[in-house]
């Protein structure tokens, strides 16, 4: 064979290494973002569970504040039925600020907050509520990673070509920063 031919083999043999290599990385980031948002909703499933034993624990006391486990139980069910990934950071938004609304119910009940039933379950989502904020940050930086990936020359050509495009990250419903206001 001619030195040409081997160089033109060379080169062709080296894009495909690359694309092969290229592809797989994207395989790979789809798979760790896939993987991430199921962490999340591990994490939420760990609230929802959580939230009926709270809500059974206060509801006896708090027979006034019927709206607020109403709107617990919608949201809980509106994410049920979320099938995407957006619609289920909506509801989960919705749970939080009923779920907001309940804590400061709670704090604002002496007999309530004395309880060791209550306190427990306070507790428990607590620490629910610190993991699903890790869980969105791992989601996050696994988007960014992704996203980044599918827009970086030359490796963008393979995510074009294969179909693999950017997520969207997770973000907080607006309005989030402000803290509920529950007036007894």
């Amino acid at each position: 064979m001619k030195k040409s031919t081997w160089i033109i083999l060379g080169i062709i043999a080296i894009i495909l290494i690359w694309g092969v290599t290229s592809y797989n990385n994207f395989v790979g980031l789809n798979t760790a973002t896939d993987n991430q948002w199921a962490q999340v909703e591990t994490q939420y499933q760990r609230r929802f569970d959580l939230i009926p034993n709270l809500v059974a624990s206060t509801q006896g006391v708090l027979k006034q504040e019927q709206k607020v486990f109403g709107d617990l139980a919608a949201a809980r069910s509106k994410y049920a039925g979320a099938a995407t990934v957006g619609e289920k950071v909506s509801a989960a938004n919705e749970v939080e600020g009923a779920l907001g609304r309940l804590l400061v119910i709670v704090e604002n009940y002496p007999q309530l907050k004395s309880a060791e039933t209550v306190q427990t379950l306070m507790a428990q989502l607590e620490g629910t509520e610190n993991r699903i904020s890790v869980e969105r940050k791992r989601f996050n930086d696994d988007v960014a990673a992704l996203n980044a990936a599918t827009k970086r020359f030359p490796s963008s050509i393979i995510a074009g070509i294969f179909g693999f495009s950017g997520r969207e990250y997770f973000q907080s419903a607006g309005g989030s920063e402000v803290a509920p206001k529950v007036e007894l």
